[in-house]
């Protein structure tokens, strides 16, 4: 390709990158002055794109999205055994090993008025103690009301109140490719957002699951689980539940449990 005929490529690929973005954010405006740029120049100076920020929809929605921590009994006291000093010394277990561990989640508050959070069941399962931490920094001790084991929805209550939830879809209307944002604490981090689009629906649909999911490329790490995917109306549209991954660390391929297992099970909790 000479330099010219790339010039030509160059500018038709921008130019078709603004008309996409018009259309994907119709009641945002792009600055005319960004596309007469465009038009006059290949090479341009960067052009701030503030009407193309999806920080209102954070906005809204990040006060909704939690921390969950979660105490487990050591697996070593399961063991009758184990309780005894001598077999501990025998078997050279730590003192140590008998402390509880420490667990951290996400979740997100569905119902502000009955402080109902939705999180995945493997986050809080045999919990001792879970504790539902906002984003104002509060901490309730919740308790667990509503499960699905098998297709890894808990339904929990926090005694707490001036809570801000976020509405839940009513159907499953993810379409592949629509835009979404998932948010959650990754590694422990704090409340982290990121952004991707749905890249498939109904995956590992079967007759035994009977529960498909949702892929998306948003990226999901270890404690994201039980946090919100969220459309661009707002709505959650399904729960982060697991991800795909030989490094143990997000390569584009996250899943969500949607929205409608999410409300069969909040019904059998409302009704």
């Amino acid at each position: 390709m000479t330099p010219a005929q790339y010039s030509v490529f160059a500018l038709v690929s921008v130019s078709a990158g603004l008309l996409g973005l018009a259309a994907l954010f119709p009641d945002q405006t792009v600055p005319s002055a960004l596309i007469d740029t465009v038009s006059s120049s290949v090479v341009a100076d960067p052009v701030p794109l503030k009407g193309l920020s999806v920080a209102p929809l954070v906005a809204r929605a990040s006060p909704a999205v939690v921390n969950i921590a979660v105490v487990h009994p050591s697996p070593y006291l399961q063991n009758p055994l184990l309780r005894d000093p001598y077999f501990r010394r025998f078997f050279g277990v730590s003192e140590g090993a008998l402390q509880p561990r420490l667990a951290a989640g996400s979740g997100v508050i569905i119902n502000a008025r009955k402080g109902l959070v939705i999180t995945n069941f493997h986050v809080v399962d045999e919990g001792q103690l879970i504790v539902v931490i906002l984003e104002d920094r509060r901490q309730f001790d919740a308790k667990l009301i509503a499960s699905n084991p098998k297709a890894d929805i808990a339904i929990l209550q926090i005694p707490a109140e001036k809570l801000t939830a976020v509405p839940l879809a009513a159907s499953d209307s993810a379409r592949v490719g629509d835009y979404v944002l998932a948010i959650g604490n990754p590694f422990g981090l704090g409340q982290t957002v990121t952004a991707g689009i749905v890249s498939a629906l109904g995956r590992g649909l079967t007759p035994e699951r009977g529960v498909g999911l949702i892929q998306t490329d948003a990226p999901i790490n270890p404690g994201n689980s039980g946090g919100p995917l969220i459309d661009m109306r707002g709505e959650v549209i399904g729960i982060n539940v697991a991800i795909l991954t030989p490094v143990q660390a997000n390569v584009g391929i996250g899943f969500a449990v949607p929205a409608s297992v999410i409300q069969d099970l909040l019904r059998s909790v409302e009704d």
